[in-house]
């Protein structure tokens, strides 16, 4: 898998990360620490100069200056994050403000800090293997344990200098955008997919009811009427009554399909209607208590009906279950819908019942679902979902 930050490569085994380009973007990263640098000592220099009129002056200068630096400097910050951070760093509603602490922080004191890293983590080991060059008298033995050292310590500084390259990254992003507003964009990008996803469900079932089905209603006529005319004792007969039973079992099929797309019930009539359309075509029989105020938002009933059918189908396909219920109330602002049965129990979300899938979905709309299955059972699964 690809490394997107400097840290994460330092994951990898030594000889596929030494031969990366992380050591060299990290040192890269550092050495920009010499543009905030530059802004620190024009504003050093023009406080000082400044100051030699009154102190006063002096002061207001190096503000002035460290005020016009600040958005260059918060640009350039981060721009070189994309060094050592090849995530985007999204866009927060305080954005100006965090840049400029940033900066601030960047031109008072990190500047600095980098190149001392930089100077020592480089420096140490190049003057070790230029010790015959630097100290041409020295002892040979000592020249060439020197030279073997320096050379040997190149790998560390490649792992020091992409430490801090990442750790000074790492602590960019987190002035930048701190992991709550990643999050939160993180879960409108969720609602986003599950809208899209919707949305491409009612195109599938508009196009299946206005266009396949249509068309096998026709033919499902056309064969009935044929059928009519025709003797059942004759071989024409019967092929087309075979063929009028299967036209009639594949319009069936497909409304079920259908159904199972989008529900149409749930658009028209709302969740209750819906419940209760989806328990009647149950196996298993269920009785349903729904009782709503009026419509929820359209976000809350689709949710709150996926989980209803996906939890009637698991009590279909496993619970071996002679009844179940459907209740669901509004209290106090939240939905809360449970559905229950009397099987053997034993639902375990790691076994592939799609209950893992369910709370996914609930997370989209911030709610939560609660499972209650002992051995033996009964089973009951509880959603709970805001109605803003």
């Amino acid at each position: 898998m690809r490394d997107r930050t400097a840290l994460e490569a330092l994951t990898r085994r030594p000889l596929p990360f030494l031969g990366s380009a992380w050591p060299w973007r990290s040192a890269a990263y550092l050495l920009g620490s010499v543009v905030p640098g530059v802004a620190a000592a024009l504003t050093t220099a023009a406080a000082v100069r400044a100051g030699l009129v009154a102190l006063p002056l002096g002061v207001l200068a190096g503000l002035a200056v460290l005020a016009l630096s600040i958005p260059l400097v918060a640009r350039f910050e981060r721009l070189r994050l994309r060094l050592v951070d090849g995530v985007p760093v999204p866009d927060t509603p305080d954005r100006r403000r965090r840049e400029a602490g940033l900066a601030v922080m960047t031109v008072l004191a990190m500047w600095w800090i980098d190149l001392i890293m930089l100077a020592f983590t480089v420096i140490g080991p190049l003057l070790l293997i230029l010790t015959p060059v630097v100290q041409p008298d020295i002892v040979p033995i000592v020249s060439v344990v020197s030279c073997v050292a320096g050379v040997l310590l190149l790998p560390v500084a490649a792992y020091t200098i992409t430490a801090w390259g990442g750790a000074r990254g790492a602590m960019a992003r987190a002035m930048l955008a701190p992991q709550s507003s990643e999050l939160a964009e993180v879960l409108r990008s969720r609602a986003r997919l599950v809208d899209a996803f919707e949305m491409e469900r009612r195109r599938i079932e508009r196009d299946l009811h206005d266009g396949a089905q249509q068309r096998l209603v026709s033919l499902s006529m056309s064969l009935g009427m044929a059928r009519l005319d025709l003797p059942d004792d004759t071989p024409a007969g019967r092929l087309v009554g075979l063929a009028h039973d299967e036209a009639k079992q594949a319009l069936a099929e497909l409304r079920e399909l259908i159904r199972g797309v989008h529900s149409q019930v749930l658009t028209d009539r709302g969740l209750a209607a819906a419940v209760h359309d989806v328990a009647g075509r149950s196996p298993v029989p269920v009785d349903v208590d729904v009782e709503l105020p009026g419509r929820l938002p359209a976000p809350v009933e689709v949710t709150a009906y996926y989980v209803v059918s996906e939890a009637l189908a698991n009590v279909a396909k496993h619970s071996r279950a002679t009844r179940a219920a459907v209740t669901g109330r509004v209290e106090r602002g939240t939905l809360v819908v449970e559905v229950h049965d009397d099987g053997g129990g034993g639902a375990d979300p790691g076994k592939g019942t799609g209950l893992t899938g369910l709370a996914d979905r609930l997370a989209v709309v911030d709610g939560r679902l609660s499972l209650s299955s002992p051995v033996g059972g009964p089973t009951r699964v509880r959603m709970e979902i805001p109605c803003p």
